[in-house]
């Protein structure tokens, strides 16, 4: 298994000269979020304030987030992030000028397939949150196995992830906990740092999948 560092150098030396389009792509993740959480977050804001809101008014306002994020947000995530794992594996930088493509693809599927991720993690959660954390990490690989793999549903790809991820789970969590002081940094920057961070931090989890991946089909192939 690679170093954090490799990992890291990995992704800025596939963003080198393509940050300009993975830019535009990480502003319309980060707009799609923002819209959906509009509503959500003038909820939380009465709250705060003591004014009254109406319980089915807040349901429906947080059903029309969830849903929202679900149909449209999901495949653009699964898109954005195999966009990057394929600049970063192959250096296929035409790819960043249709990073959302592979998402919208497979529709339903892929759909169905976040879907049923961030449900178990959450089902995990209600027992403790160390378990949902666990399950967490041990789905992540999903979003790539579901373009990686159009011949599995979305259920077996997520329990593909779990097996390629079997002893790699802390492995991700060190990597993505190294990104600690640019995640405080873009804080400090009002989340404007979020631009360069999310596509970093995403490309350099597309280098630990083709890292587990080869590794998998290694071990698989004997």
């Amino acid at each position: 298994m690679k170093t954090n560092q490799e990992f890291k150098n990995a992704a800025l030396a596939s963003l080198k000269g393509n940050w300009a389009p993975v830019l535009v792509a990480t502003i319309i993740m980060i707009s799609v979020i923002f819209i959906f959480m509009g509503p959500y977050s003038a909820l939380s804001t009465l709250a705060v304030n003591g004014k009254t809101v109406s319980v089915t008014f807040a349901a429906i306002s947080y059903a029309m987030f969830a849903f929202g994020s679900l149909l449209v947000f999901s495949p653009m995530s699964v898109g954005y992030s195999y966009a990057l794992y394929q600049l970063q594996s192959a250096g296929d930088q035409r790819v960043t000028g249709n990073t959302f493509r592979n998402g919208f693809r497979t529709y339903l599927r892929n759909v169905w397939g976040m879907f049923l991720m961030g449900l178990f993690v959450n089902l995990w959660s209600l027992l403790l949150i160390v378990p949902g954390f666990i399950k967490m990490y041990a789905y992540a690989l999903t979003p790539y196995i579901l373009i990686d793999h159009p011949e599995l549903s979305a259920n077996q790809a997520i329990n593909l992830s779990k097996k390629m991820m079997k002893g790699h789970k802390f492995d991700l969590f060190f990597l993505h906990l190294s990104f600690i002081g640019w995640g405080i940094i873009s804080i400090f920057t009002l989340c404007i740092g979020l631009i360069w961070l999310v596509p970093y931090m995403t490309t350099a989890q597309a280098a630990f999948y083709q890292e587990v991946k080869n590794e998998y089909i290694s071990i698989n192939n004997n």
